[in-house]
């Protein structure tokens, strides 16, 4: 259930994440170039691994490094594609595993999280190039669509959109469910909620543009496989989309849940109130991220066929 306010928690980490994360130059901001990937890189070391319950493995799905998390007894054919965010620039499987094994542990199932090649040095498609041999090396070995997922955070979400697009369109098989946490779906960046001079704890709307420049790198911000929002989005699987209420990319998370009901798709768009941007990553500091993490393992296990009861830690 989605909280009616935000806790005295959510606040208190509201307030200090601006002056931390805001408080440099664009140059040093998340999403931003190579500054921003070292800082991140630099994080990761601080990053708490999974409990020893969980069982992890670096290796390659379809020539690209990948982290894998599961728990023990978890089937090998329910499997969760995982595409982590970071504007397209940013971000690595090891700077996720804090969320990753929770994910795995409420799903009952085997997260898999493809260390993406990133911009400026790999512009689009190399993101979506990866994910798509990524997934069809899942399925290569073993993972079964029908009880596996696509989930992806920020510009990880969007690309776990613009994915199923790309795969309905060659004739691949799709997962039986998506789960978008804060998705980047337009980096035409035409919302009202991101117009410069924006805002939020996490993110700055002054930032969108020269990331998805940097990105794009010349394509077309509204070519469908690098903005979803502007895609044919007929036939997509059951989606879940979480957002906060404040972020700057709420508009994203709307306007991508409006499409998909006017293509007939079956999607579930909870914004979440005053959570910042993929407030998961706050677990277990957080309440709502415990919560809002239950939310998408129990929409994938439904979509997926799997019944047994998600337990958080």
């Amino acid at each position: 259930m989605i909280p009616e306010k935000a806790s005295w928690t959510a606040e208190v980490i509201r307030l200090a994440l601006g002056p931390v994360l805001r408080g440099g130059s664009p140059a040093s901001r998340p999403g931003i170039g190579n500054a921003a990937r070292e800082e991140l890189r630099a994080y990761e070391r601080w990053v708490l691994p999974p409990p020893r319950r969980m069982q992890t493995n670096e290796t390659s799905v379809g020539g690209v490094s990948a982290s894998v998390v599961w728990e023990n007894g978890a089937a090998s054919d329910r499997q969760i594609l995982f595409l982590h965010g970071g504007g397209y620039a940013a971000g690595s499987p090891a700077l996720y595993r804090h969320i990753t094994w929770r994910f795995a542990e409420s799903a009952g199932a085997r997260v898999v999280t493809p260390d993406y090649r990133l911009a400026p040095e790999h512009p689009f498609p190399a993101a979506l190039d990866d994910a798509v041999a990524a997934w069809r090396a899942c399925l290569a070995t073993g993972a079964d669509p029908h009880r596996s997922a696509f989930l992806g955070d920020s510009a990880g979400g969007g690309l776990a959109l613009a994915l199923a697009l790309r795969l309905r369109d060659e004739g691949d098989p799709l997962p039986g469910a998506i789960v978008a946490i804060s998705p980047w779906t337009d980096l035409a960046i035409t919302g009202a909620s991101c117009r410069p001079g924006c805002s939020d704890p996490m993110l700055s709307a002054d930032d969108l543009e020269p990331a998805a420049a940097q990105y794009l790198a010349g394509a077309d911000p509204r070519t469908p496989y690098a903005s979803p929002l502007y895609g044919d989005l007929q036939g997509l699987p059951p989606t879940l989309i979480q957002v906060g209420s404040d972020e700057i990319l709420v508009d994203d998370s709307v306007r991508m849940a409006e499409r998909m009901r006017e293509a007939g798709c079956e999607v579930t768009l909870e914004i979440w109130p005053r959570m910042p941007h993929v407030w998961h990553a706050f677990a277990p500091f957080m309440p709502e991220a415990g919560r809002a993490i239950a939310r998408v393992s129990a929409f994938i296990r439904e979509r997926t066929g799997e019944t047994r009861v998600a337990h958080i830690n």
